[in-house]
């Protein structure tokens, strides 16, 4: 279905928006190294969403929805790798420590 070069316009926007939320969150976790405010579920929830509504966009063939998500999906994958590893960190540490 083809819109306006208006709506389209108004998709591009939005998905830049909404992108370029992600990297403050990815970029401080990125300085600092602290995730322990980070939920791995719901990072794990949204990184898998992010994946279905990119690959949405390209089965039906919409730009916005193809380009947003597939950009948003790299900060999303930077925090969820950083959280699991602040995870199997923390595991490891506590294994060693009860000895």
């Amino acid at each position: 279905m083809a819109h306006s070069p208006a709506v389209t316009l108004l998709g591009y926007l939005a998905a830049t928006l909404t992108t370029l939320s992600f990297f403050p969150q990815a970029i401080k976790i990125l300085r600092s190294g602290d995730t322990t405010a980070i939920s791995l579920r719901m990072y794990l929830l949204l990184s898998a969403g992010i994946a279905c509504w990119g690959l949405y966009g390209f089965i039906i063939h919409d730009g916005p929805v193809m380009v947003a998500n597939a950009i948003t999906l790299v900060p999303a994958l930077v925090v969820l790798q950083r959280k699991i590893s602040h995870v199997l960190q923390n595991r490891h540490a506590r294994r060693i420590e009860q000895g």
